[in-house]
């Protein structure tokens, strides 16, 4: 029902005489667009497309038609090379299939569309509010949770440009998560004001990115004064005194028992029905192979009498039924097909050839939507003359709804001879695994709850400790890993518990400005909303403390969990399985409490790319955020210095009662979380609390050093020179033990060395001070020396003895031989 079909007159002369509302612009304008009137408190009027396949019903040709041509052009507009590199996105519920017409004349990007059908198990990747929609909520779902992660374009479609609110909420949300440096804006037509047309041009300089814009057509809506008043006056009489306005404006013709005849399209396996989840090239490659054989069935199922056949598709369904009737138009000779859709969108109908909307029905909602039940929307179907509607839905929405008396199949029955139903397999992406809860303190840690949740599993029931002696025996004489057992948990004498409080003392301060400084370039590098997601356990303490400062600085309420890392098994793959599931891993901030030499930042760099391998969430960024990187291995830190860290002194009793990881075949099954334990029986010497408010209560007042350090490192060079590498190597070669998993820089790993390993020698710079008071004690009490070097690059450095030593585990976590 274009412009042709309401006998000669423009679909919107009768909006335009009553409220003096004028379309101006290009000459194609009143082809493209008619005019009706809604129920809505911020636009009474509705600008209808006779070329989307929305309301009004065309052929299938010119509704693909002119999506591909605005998809070539901007495959045009980007070249060959950027298109292979685009995204495109549509918006549910009305764009969905222009923005899939538009992907398929690009041919080279990938599609998603918003929906507003939230699944369980799917996190969203983004969403947006559309500011003059009668249903706001867009939610954005991708399978591949990198798809929007990636620099290239990112390709926006609507039907239409008004007032570009939608697009720069978009755009605004998603630059934020996802920046790059251009965006092409696409829509069948541009309606903006001129006051609206300059700001998408200030929009593009506000985010230091290109935004173009290509369109089928352009003008705009004069509105006099007092429009929306008028024409919610007029919405309301009608429907008061037209009975036609809410229902059907013509006589039903009677099919009392309506016959549905059910067809079997043989919807290819696991193809998605469109784009709610993605839609690939390959996908479209499946899909043009498979529709010659749909269309066949289709065309069987239909009457052999048939002449005017409609193919009705189903709100965000747009793409599927098109596709579906545009085959079906091209091979059914003497066939005439059009196509358009249901919608949620509540619109007055007036039987008027100078009015877009003539008749309407409305039927309940059939596919138990999130915002509960509604009644939906057919337009201009009843009194077209159909001889056979087909209604293409997915069986998501194929439920006893669809079948009632009142429900669609019903209500098309009685304006049509013959309605034949075909049902779509709704894709839904494959879920992993279930997997548990993060736990939470009091029942595991000694954390509050909200300071962390432990993506581990609790074995605090298994004997999992061993002597020093034995433990290495095993590991020796089998071959076994250090991370299928624990080392018996360190605890600490008085004196050495009175140097730790006197380092949490005098270095507080310090620490909280490097927390303070770190923190900041999360939030201003990485993501406005991290998630932050420590490496057990030393970097547990580190993210409470940044999450902390998140708060104090900004009333941020950032999440924050911990994950098991293991030397030569990598991270946790059913931890990041999880984050995947529950949040976008664009956002995931991983954190530790320094650098050494920065094998775990490589081994975590692997870890990532291997998951990404195995068929993983993408968009994970590898890079470690930490407190001290005096290695120079990462770009994210709070300082370079080399310091003493306390939460380095202890362990379980400074990391919330949490021994190191355990990953053992025996205890870890396939689909579980890596292992740990509580050890709640230390609780007396538990300072883990103590700690973090020690050092939060420091955060008032180093917030101007932070502006200052933050300034600073924002403006130079943070480019990892891996210089702690090759100090590592040549301390290895050096002292004759040729294996640089041996050397252990730093004072945390130093301090590591001394309280779970076989130290052989501990190196320390000259002058080093206060810094290693708890080296110096622990290396007397172990009989380890502590040689003083003049040019030493950190602090110190621990050396593990290299030959038969009990505790000397090479990179990949086995003993070292001979």
């Amino acid at each position: 029902m274009n412009k042709a079909v309401n006998d000669g007159v423009w679909s919107g002369t009768w909006v335009a005489e009553r409220l003096g509302v004028e379309l101006v612009g290009d000459d194609s304008l009143t082809d493209l667009l008619g005019l009706a009137l809604r129920r809505n408190p911020k636009r009474a009027h509705l600008l209808v497309s006779n070329v989307l396949g929305k309301h009004v019903p065309q052929s299938p040709s010119v509704v693909y038609g002119h999506g591909f041509a605005l998809g070539r052009r901007v495959r045009d507009l980007l070249g060959d090379a950027e298109a292979a590199r685009a995204v495109v996105l549509g918006y549910a519920e009305t764009a969905t299939g222009l923005g899939h017409s538009v992907a398929d004349g690009i041919a080279l990007a990938p599609y998603l569309h918003s929906t507003r059908r939230p699944i369980p198990g799917i996190t969203p990747a983004g969403g947006f509010e559309e500011s003059h929609s009668h249903a706001t909520s867009h939610l954005l779902l991708p399978e591949d949770p990198g798809l929007l992660a990636g620099e290239g374009p990112l390709v926006l479609v609507d039907d239409e440009f008004s007032t570009g609110n939608t697009i720069l909420n978009t755009i605004r949300d998603l630059h934020a998560r996802y920046p790059r440096r251009r965006y092409v804006v696409v829509a069948l037509v541009d309606m903006r004001s001129p006051v609206d047309a300059g700001r998408l041009d200030d929009f593009a300089r506000e985010i230091a990115a290109r935004v173009d814009l290509v369109t089928a057509a352009s003008g705009t809506v004069n509105l006099p004064e007092g429009v929306l008043e008028k024409g919610q006056a007029l919405v309301a009489r009608f429907e008061d005194t037209h009975p036609g306005a809410r229902g059907t404006a013509r006589p039903a013709t009677n099919h009392p028992h309506p016959a549905i005849n059910r067809v079997d399209l043989l919807w290819p396996r696991n193809l998605p029905d469109g784009g709610r989840h993605g839609f690939t090239p390959t996908h479209r490659i499946r899909l043009e192979s498979a529709l010659p054989t749909m269309a066949a069935r289709l065309a069987e199922a239909l009457p052999a009498d048939a002449t005017r056949v409609h193919i009705l598709g189903f709100e965000e369904l747009m793409y599927a039924p098109l596709r579906l009737a545009r085959e079906l138009e091209q091979v059914a000779q003497g066939i005439e097909v059009t196509y358009s859709t249901t919608t949620r969108s509540p619109v007055l109908a007036v039987d008027d050839a100078g009015y877009a909307i003539r008749t309407r029905l409305t039927f309940p909602a059939h596919d138990t939507p999130a915002d509960g039940p509604g009644d939906r929307y057919a337009y201009n179907i009843a009194g077209a003359g159909f001889d056979t509607v087909v209604a293409v839905v997915d069986d998501t929405a194929d439920t006893p709804e669809l079948h009632s008396p009142d429900g669609l199949l019903a209500q098309l029955a009685a304006h049509t001879p013959h309605v034949v139903l075909a049902v779509i397999p709704s894709y839904t992406p494959e879920r992993p695994p279930m997997l548990p809860e993060p736990l939470r303190g009091p029942a595991f840690s000694s954390y509050a709850p909200e300071d962390v949740g432990w993506l581990l599993q609790d074995l605090s029931d298994v004997t999992l400790e061993a002597p020093t002696e034995e433990r290495e025996e095993a590991i020796q004489s089998g071959g076994a890993h250090y991370a299928e057992s624990l080392p018996v948990e360190y605890q600490p004498s008085e004196q050495y518990q009175e140097l730790f409080q006197a380092a949490l003392k005098t270095s507080s301060a310090r620490l909280a400005q490097a927390v303070g400084a770190v923190t900041e370039l999360v939030l201003a590098e990485r993501s406005p909303r991290p998630v932050l997601v420590s490496l057990a356990r030393a970097g547990t303490p580190v993210g409470v403390l940044m999450r902390r400062w998140a708060r104090f600085r900004h009333g941020l309420d950032l999440p924050h969990y911990a994950v098991s890392i293991v030397r030569g098994r990598g991270i946790d793959a059913n931890a990041l399985r999880w984050l995947a599931a529950h949040h976008d891993p664009a956002d995931v901030v991983f954190v530790d409490g320094w650098t050494g030499k920065g094998a775990i930042t490589r081994e975590l760099a692997d870890a990532v790319k291997e998951f990404e391998a195995d068929g993983g969430a993408t968009g994970f960024d590898p890079e470690i955020a930490v407190l001290a990187d005096p290695g120079s291995c990462v770009r994210t830190y709070g300082t370079r210095e080399d310091f003493l860290i306390p939460s380095a002194c202890l362990n379980s009793t400074v990391s919330g009662l949490i021994s190191r990881t355990v990953l053992r075949a025996d205890l870890v099954g396939p689909d579980d979380f890596h292992g740990a334990k509580f050890y709640r029986e230390l609780a007396g010497a538990d300072v883990s609390v103590d700690f973090l408010d020690a050092v939060a209560a420091r955060f008032p007042e180093v917030v101007e050093a932070v502006d200052d350090t933050v300034k600073e490192l924002l403006a130079g060079d943070r480019e990892p020179t891996w210089e702690g590498w090759a100090a590592v190597e040549r301390i290895s070669e050096e002292y004759g033990i040729h294996d640089v998993n041996l050397v252990k820089p730093g004072v945390g790993e130093t301090t590591r060395v001394l309280l779970r390993r076989v130290p052989w020698k501990i190196l320390a710079r000259a002058g080093a001070g206060a810094d290693l008071d708890h080296v110096r004690l622990l290396a007397e009490q172990r009989g380890v020396p502590v040689e003083e070097v003049a040019e030493l690059p950190y602090t110190c450095v621990g050396l593990i003895h290299p030959k038969y030593t009990r505790g000397a585990t090479g990179a990949d976590g086995r003993a070292v031989g001979v």
